[in-house]
């Protein structure tokens, strides 16, 4: 008989299933995190879970937050089992469940509450989950998008923010403004120096309402950058029944994982920070290489697999890797273009870090989907593949393999597969960029007008020489006559 999750059942669930052996009722919040979605709660929560049952940083719990409405309904699921959620890690030699524990709170889904809690002297770390396009970065120069018309209100509005910057804002001027020593606020998305990125989106805001207040946060404030990786599926019907039938737990929004989890940080923490180093996580001077491994090599893998595995009809990720060429294409643009745009990292092998995410690619357990790589392609394009595409490109090296993934992307945004079928829109964008994919049928330069994307790469003649012969061969013989071209040295 399963059992409905909440604090009360934790001693009624099955012996197989870890629960925390600490005293939840003793824990002191000291985290506050915006974007309580599956990813932080098979990471940051679950490193800072195994903590606390190491009888280490108590007072460092800690309480959700969120500022969109899918964050309510979140909260609400989550406050119905006292904040505990079942992560299972879904290994291919024996899948394992521990109900989770970290989280003590979760405020209300409303600006003047959020505000209020970052403003408690008790948070000393902001951090954030909001995904790679939340940071208002504008795509043309790179910068901060200050034309944003959430921007614009919240610079109008200081005091009335409907942003998360404009929240820390609200909350860092009351700390300032009462004596209080300001939080530290940490990037937890996959975005190239995410702690730089997100303190040029909170500086560049307050600058825009209160230069004062904008000093003080370059002086005062810390934003250290990170890098996060532990692959995690969406949660649907399929993983709710996996808990409820194979754990005997009925959990509303149980998270599912891969038995792998790398956090690398930068040890910048003025207000102190968790001993996370003790359950694993990494502290660092200077996270920069190591982000750019995992970006390039794991983000960009996965960019480099979707868009054909997707108009090849594939749904699961490791049903991808089980065709023959489609893992062939990963290795072969991983070595001969991505890998040798990264610099060394001593005692880290970029060889033995490739054979690790494609076995982690290749895992059937963990369920992902293609479907879910290829999302927001608008915001991960820019993030994961035409970075390295910009470093091949000034250090002359070959682009021949990154012309073609930006070309299958290409033909992926027409929406319909190589059988015909609609592929269902999955990008804030799709409707611009299918009309942009199919004007390309005309002239292949079409897409790479999309300047909001692609901004002066558009421009470099090699990149529009390559991408066009890339998108011909793929619109004119398919996807399959494109990898094998690639993998042939065409």
């Amino acid at each position: 008989m399963a059992v409905s999750l909440n604090a009360s059942a934790l001693k009624d669930l099955p012996e197989t299933v870890g629960r925390p052996a600490y005293d939840r009722a003793a824990l002191r919040p000291g985290i506050l995190h915006v974007g309580v979605g599956n990813f932080h709660r098979a990471h940051m929560a679950y490193y800072l879970d195994r903590l606390f049952d190491q009888g280490e940083g108590h007072d460092w719990a800690l309480i959700g937050a969120g500022v969109r409405p899918g964050d309510a309904v979140m909260r609400d699921r989550l406050a119905a089992q006292d904040w505990l959620t079942t992560v299972v890690e879904l290994d291919p030699n024996g899948l394992n469940a521990r109900v989770i524990g970290s989280m003590v709170d979760f405020v209300p889904v409303e600006p003047q509450a959020v505000i209020a809690a970052m403003a408690d002297p008790a948070i000393r770390i902001v951090s954030l989950t909001i995904t790679e396009g939340g940071y208002y970065v504008d795509a043309k120069t790179d910068g901060f998008d200050a034309a944003h018309p959430d921007i614009a209100h919240d610079a109008a509005h200081p005091d009335a923010p409907r942003t998360v910057f404009g929240m820390i804002l609200a909350a860092l001027r009351q700390r300032r403004d009462a004596g209080a020593e300001p939080f530290t606020v940490l990037s937890c998305d996959n975005l190239p120096e995410n702690g730089h990125v997100c303190a040029r989106t909170v500086t560049e805001l307050a600058q825009l309402s209160d230069p004062a207040l904008a000093e003080w946060i370059r002086r005062k404030v810390a934003f250290p950058n990170s890098m996060v990786d532990c692959i995690t599926p969406a949660t649907s019907d399929r993983e709710r029944a996996l808990v409820g039938h194979r754990f005997g737990i009925i959990d509303a929004v149980p998270v599912v994982c891969e038995p792998f989890r790398q956090w690398v940080l930068e040890d910048n923490f003025p207000q102190g920070r968790p001993p996370l180093e003790k359950v694993g996580a990494e502290f660092v001077a200077d996270v920069g290489r190591h982000e750019l491994m995992k970006l390039r090599i794991l983000n960009g893998g996965h960019a480099a697999i979707a868009y054909p595995s997707a108009l090849l009809g594939h749904h699961f990720v490791h049903d991808a890797m089980a065709d023959p060429q489609i893992a062939a294409w990963l290795r072969a643009l991983e070595t001969r273009e991505i890998i040798p745009t990264l610099q060394p990292i001593p005692g880290v092998s970029y060889d033995d870090y490739l054979d690790l995410i494609v076995s982690r690619f290749a895992n059937p357990e963990v369920g992902d989907t293609i479907p879910r790589l290829c999302l927001d392609g608008s915001n991960r394009q820019p993030k994961f593949i035409l970075p390295t595409l910009a470093d091949a490109l000034k250090d002359d090296r070959g682009i021949d393999g990154l012309a073609q993934e930006v070309a299958f992307w290409c033909r992926y945004c027409e929406r319909r597969d190589e059988a015909g079928n609609e592929i269902a829109p999955n990008d804030d964008n799709s409707d611009t960029l299918r009309d942009y994919a199919l004007a390309s049928r005309r002239d292949p330069l079409a897409f790479l007008a999309n300047e909001a994307v692609f901004g002066p790469l558009a421009a470099n003649p090699r990149f529009q020489e390559a991408f066009s012969r890339k998108l011909e061969l793929v619109q004119t013989r398919g996807v399959r006559a494109a990898i094998d071209s690639y993998l042939s040295g065409e």
